[in-house]
């Protein structure tokens, strides 16, 4: 029996020994396939982010152009409501110069939104000509303002805070003929 109890615990401990060399140890391949696999999940997770990415990116450039007016738009209507009660208004000759004032300060108020939002008007009138801004569509002989310079302005000139967004359309001076 004594023998049996040694053979057992003999057999347990080969048997203990053989699971330890049983446990196979990762060959470098399995290794280097497992960290393949790893990272090809993270790099197509990061392409479905970015994607995602690009398309909320499209969407929100797309929202901007269509909806990026709406500030401006709400105060220009304020002074749109402005110049409807203006036309409503029943001019008489008692009223003409309260209709006047009335459309003055209407006018005032549009350039004030405009300023607000970056669109101001170019001087023009009486300054030297300009082709960044200035159109010239007549020149016109004068000695009120030296030749080069704006007489009139038929068109004013604007721009959005440093771009031009309409060319002015003016009569230029000129020396007159002796």
């Amino acid at each position: 029996m004594a023998d049996e109890k040694n053979n057992t615990q003999n057999g347990a401990e080969a048997s203990a020994e053989g699971n330890a060399t049983v446990t196979p140890i990762k060959s470098d391949l399995e290794q280097a396939q497992e960290e393949t696999a790893k990272w090809k999940n993270e790099y197509l997770y990061l392409r479905a982010e970015f994607d995602n990415y690009k398309k909320h990116a499209i969407k929100e450039r797309s929202d901007l152009l269509k909806f990026g007016i709406e500030r401006i738009g709400r105060d220009i209507l304020e002074v749109m409501d402005n110049f409807e009660r203006a036309l409503q208004t029943k001019v008489s000759a008692e009223t003409v110069q309260t209709f006047k004032s009335g459309v003055e300060m209407t006018a005032k108020e549009l350039k004030e939104t405009l300023n607000k939002h970056g669109i101001s008007e170019v001087p023009s009138e009486n300054q030297p000509f300009n082709p960044q801004f200035h159109e010239a569509i007549s020149a016109e002989p004068t000695t009120q303002v030296p030749e080069g310079h704006i007489t009139k302005v038929f068109k004013k000139p604007y721009k959005l805070h440093d771009k031009v967004i309409r060319m002015g359309q003016v009569v230029v001076a000129t020396a007159p003929k002796a």
